[in-house]
């Protein structure tokens, strides 16, 4: 069988815990490059995983000219997955872009511009569009399980360590942009329709030092085409938890946790006040599943669902949030209707490995 060959762009704490662990298990990927700005840690991980090539940052497209990858994964922090990516597409890689897809919509258009003009698929790294606890939310929805949906509320936070380059203005840091958007996508699936218009609060607590150059918390409440609001909290200061509720007109329903990789997700239905649905989903691995579907589009010339596009949406409407809670005053968000949501073809039940080194 054909694997797809990748290159692992920037190797720190996701790409250590999540990524790298997950290419062997998809059985349709293998890890081929490394690069990175720490040569000791990446020939360790080169060790560990079997990768031939090693490059550092100034030899990228050395790396690209080379005939070692076929596809790349994008792991920097924001302000950089533009450059990286539209040189790895002009090269003619595939791409697989960490969220939020880049800084801008200017940014995001490039790169979507990018990988036409050079034949190749872009993928935003929306690892919940191929997991089976999401696709069934989706599909429960979609039945007609709990009548119209109405109301999306959510909350996710945790403790983020000072060391964090998600803290850092310079990458278009923040709770938001971390997390926020995991609560954002969601909802934007949830009622199959992009947000129109958009109001929000940031703020942080007194005297943290973890948050002089982003905020601490943000709190969104966004409008949607008939009549339907989602409202959701993302917090680098509270403790952990992930969570969301879909409430409709004949039931809701809670998935919690709702996005973390590391756990199971579980959801419950009520109807009338009654429990009526309860399932935990199966241990699969979030990334492989995202990895696995990624590499069945690049062998089958299949685009994927979760496309530039897909995370050009997501940048439009953070983008309003921001200015939504810089002003105090409602911002309007114009996107097109998606062609598409995740179904359940697009679920890859890899299974888990407890393989992983991380520095």
């Amino acid at each position: 069988m054909k694997k797809i060959r990748y290159a692992v762009v920037g190797a720190g704490w996701i790409s250590q815990q999540a990524f790298m662990p997950s290419v062997a298990q998809t059985g349709n990927s293998e890890l081929t490059a490394i690069v990175t700005g720490n040569a000791e840690n990446a020939a360790k991980l080169a060790d560990f995983y079997g990768i031939e090539n090693i490059y550092s940052y100034d030899r990228y497209d050395e790396m690209l000219d080379a005939d070692v990858v076929d596809a790349v994964y994008i792991a920097l922090p924001n302000s950089l997955h533009a450059d990286y990516a539209i040189r790895a597409a002009r090269a003619g890689k595939h791409l697989l872009v960490e969220k939020p897809l880049a800084i801008t919509e200017a940014e995001c258009e490039a790169m979507i511009a990018a990988a036409a003009e050079a034949g190749v698929f872009l993928m935003t790294a929306y690892r919940l569009h191929t997991d089976p606890g999401t696709i069934e939310v989706l599909e429960q929805i979609r039945n007609g399980a709990i009548g119209d949906p109405r109301l999306f509320t959510s909350v996710f936070s945790y403790q983020a360590d000072a060391s964090n380059h998600r803290l850092k203005a310079e990458h278009w840091g923040g709770p938001l942009q971390d997390i926020g958007v995991y609560c954002l996508n969601a909802a934007r699936h949830v009622f199959a329709a992009e947000p129109i218009e958009a109001i929000a609060m940031q703020g942080s607590g007194e005297d943290d030092i973890r948050f002089g150059e982003v905020e601490e918390a943000i709190a969104v409440t966004l409008r949607f085409p008939g009549g339907r609001f989602a409202q959701f909290i993302a917090s680098f200061g509270a403790d952990t938890l992930d969570t969301y509720r879909v409430i409709g007109t004949k039931g809701e329903m809670t998935l919690e946790p709702g996005f973390r990789f590391e756990t199971d997700t579980k959801l419950l239905m009520r109807q009338n006040e009654k429990v009526v649905f309860e399932k935990t989903s199966p241990p699969v691995d979030h990334f492989g599943g995202q990895t696995a579907y990624f590499s069945d589009c690049i062998l089958n010339g299949v685009r994927p669902e979760p496309d530039g596009e897909e995370g050009l949406a997501d940048v439009r409407a953070m983008l309003a949030i921001e200015r939504a809670a810089a002003t105090g005053e409602p911002q309007k968000i114009d996107t097109p209707p998606r062609p598409g949501h995740p179904t359940p073809d697009m679920l890859r039940e890899i299974p888990r490995t407890d393989r992983r080194l991380v520095f």
